[in-house]
């Protein structure tokens, strides 16, 4: 059982670690003392690198194969040519958007863009080509987003996505919030995030008394993908969060090198638990061009899956899932 932490949370300190957040690929590698090499300018430069210092302090120097790395280092990999299939928008997403910032993939669900700004740049990342500048439903305070979402009453739920919604201030997500809560259709709000997990802080005072605000019931779906993620810092911003919100929920990326072991999974499966957090999906990797070097074939996916649920309780098996463009669910594997 992971003991949360118990030091006070410093207010608003989030900001200054994502201030102070590595953004250069030679630092990152002085920092991490890696061979010259390692890192690629040519990457970094195409899809920024960006790392804050909690995360940072989670990866093992001198080991080029550090899981937690690999997520956020550029690679030659991602440049040059793409092998077939791997697009700049391989969900569709671009097609889904009914007003800047709103996508409507499945039936009874709206997925809002908030924002184009994350706390970590993961170079797996679905929206590393996302058209950010045009769907950017800030610009007009949200009006033409959320008339969009009250004039269709099949959504019962609205995701906050982005990015990560929780870059946003607390004064942003109360007044997104609280409109949200004026659409009588609107039963349901969940909130996508990593931020809790890269930056702990962010789990502050205030965040927590906007969560208390909303009037909704608020799933909140976080991003781990390995085990060594999870430490006190993370364990404590749960233990703050999970009295605020109905459901605590995981979804993984399966990737290459990272979490492709029976042993990582089950692993991972077991400290979300411990934090409160089910593991919900394990995706197979959404074929985005730049990330091809993290592909784990789907016959593969499924032996690991299969094994995994003869070590945990059915309840701890994440679905395997595929997105499939046009689809109108996530494709579960198993």
């Amino acid at each position: 059982m992971i003991k949360p932490d118990v030091k006070p949370v410093p207010i608003s300190s989030w900001r200054e670690e994502l201030r102070t957040a590595i953004r250069d690929p030679k630092t990152l590698s002085a920092r991490l003392k890696l061979a010259p090499g390692q890192a690629s300018s040519a990457a970094g430069s195409d899809f920024k690198l960006l790392v804050p210092e909690a995360f940072l302090a989670r990866i093992h120097p001198r080991d080029p194969g550090d899981p937690l790395l690999l997520q956020v280092l550029p690679r030659q990999d991602e440049v040059g040519a793409q092998p077939p299939g791997f697009v700049t928008d391989p969900l569709g997403e671009h097609g889904a958007s009914r007003v800047p910032g709103v996508l409507t993939k499945y039936h009874g669900r709206a997925l809002l863009v908030t924002t184009s700004a994350c706390a970590v740049h993961c170079r797996y990342c679905f929206r590393r080509h996302f058209p950010y500048a045009s769907d950017n439903p800030r610009r007009d305070g949200w009006i033409r987003a959320l008339d969009a979402i009250a004039a269709d009453p099949s959504i019962g739920e609205v995701i906050l996505s982005g990015g990560d919604p929780l870059m946003l201030d607390e004064a942003d997500l109360g007044l997104l919030t609280r409109s949200l809560a004026t659409i009588e259709h609107v039963k349901r709000l969940r909130i996508h995030t990593r931020l809790p997990v890269v930056i702990p802080h962010r789990v502050n005072p205030e965040l927590i008394a906007w969560l208390r605000s909303i009037p909704l019931p608020v799933t909140l779906v976080m991003h781990i993908n390995h085990p060594n993620e999870i430490d006190t810092d993370f364990a404590a911003a749960c233990s703050r969060l999970r009295p605020h919100v109905q459901f605590m929920l995981n979804q993984a990326v399966l990737l290459a090198g990272v979490n492709d072991t029976v042993t990582i999974l089950e692993r991972l499966c077991l400290k979300l638990s411990d934090c409160g957090i089910l593991p919900y999906y394990l995706h197979l990797l959404d074929h985005v061009a730049g990330t091809a070097h993290f592909l784990v074939e789907e016959s593969r996916a499924r032996i690991l899956i299969e094994t995994l649920r003869e070590r945990l309780p059915g309840y701890l098996v994440p679905r395997l899932a595929r997105e499939k463009p046009g689809a109108p669910a996530k494709h579960v594997l198993v």
